[in-house]
């Protein structure tokens, strides 16, 4: 797999102060590569340096082959940008926002028609290419931006916040044409969020705190860092129904806290119907709660990178009485 980024070791000082410490990972071709971090833990910062608005106090990183301290212009030929902050011309219509910027990545000009109408067709503006932006939705200008990034090809799509301040159903929209990038075009892309149900899509997602990479992985695999699911349990006999599970699952962790009954398994969805059946003692509840990449968050850097609960998935079992 060619790897399409590649950071060697980058180090980001400002006045004395590490805010990128030593930082190195790879991105390959046709990856959607998820950056996360509390703020201040130096992600933007990350994301500067390879979109080469900032440079490196050490180290290197290569885009597309080329590097982002000597080869600054190959660089940016080989990115597309889509920045957190609005950054259309809001006076101009789509067509000339997209035509301005083929100019400034000099596209040529018979490329240009065909270009600027594929990419609008994939955000599905292209009925819209005569309007000015200043009359699109929020959901518009971001689609735009996104169709923007592309009218020149780039190796490699970097996203900050691509969904920010944006409703549900309008991020929902977003994703589904970010996906198609990667379906229909292999694109990799290079993303932050802060919402993490969005952090469900990347293939691989790194963690950043405090300067540092804490962690690495699939979004399954950063949640088995927790160690499984958790089983709770609600019931006024809960001595008798923890006898019963203690039983039925010796080798299992089973803690109370808060008077409520919590075993974590592995396998949640094969158990919990097997102690919602065979427990004998009285039941209020009985709830699978499978980790959350919220939970993974808290646990890696003891923060929380937007309120808890946004995320909570369960299956519960509720209200059998029970004799």
């Amino acid at each position: 797999m060619k790897k399409v980024i590649e950071v060697k070791n980058i180090v980001k000082k400002f006045n004395g102060m590490t805010a990128v410490n030593h930082v190195s990972f790879d991105v390959d071709e046709g990856e959607i590569f998820g950056f996360l971090g509390p703020n201040g833990a130096g992600k933007s910062t990350t994301i500067n340096m390879l979109s080469t608005l900032l440079v490196p106090t050490e180290g290197d990183a290569l885009i597309n082959g080329y590097s982002i301290s000597s080869q600054r212009e190959e660089v940016r030929r080989s990115i597309g940008l889509v920045f957190q902050d609005p950054s259309l011309d809001d006076r101009l219509t789509a067509e000339e926002n997209l035509r301005f910027h083929a100019q400034l990545y000099q596209v040529p000009k018979k490329e240009y028609h065909q270009r600027m109408e594929e990419v609008l067709r994939l955000v599905e503006l292209w009925e819209r290419r005569k309007d000015v932006v200043k009359k699109f939705s929020g959901g518009m200008k971001r689609r735009l931006e996104i169709g923007r990034g592309l009218i020149h090809y780039p190796a490699v799509l970097f996203l900050d916040e691509p969904t920010i301040g944006l409703d549900p159903q309008t991020r929902s929209h977003i994703w589904q044409y970010v996906l198609k990038l990667k379906r229909e075009k292999h694109m990799t892309i290079f993303m932050t969020t802060h919402y993490m149900d969005e952090a469900d899509y990347c293939d691989r997602i790194a963690v950043i705190d405090n300067g540092k990479i804490v962690a690495m992985d699939t979004p399954n695999g950063l949640r088995k860092l927790l160690g499984g699911d958790i089983i709770q349990i609600r019931s006024p006999k809960l001595e008798a129904v923890k006898m019963e599970v203690q039983k039925m699952c010796p080798d299992r962790e089973i803690k109370e806290e808060k008077g409520v009954l919590q075993i974590k398994v592995s396998e949640g969805e094969k158990i919990l119907p097997r102690l919602a059946k065979e427990i004998v003692a009285p039941i209020d509840s009985i709830e699978l709660r499978k980790p959350t990449l919220d939970d993974v968050f808290l646990f890696l850097t003891g923060r929380e990178i937007r309120p808890a609960g946004a995320e909570h998935v369960a299956t519960r079992w509720g209200g059998r009485p029970r004799s």
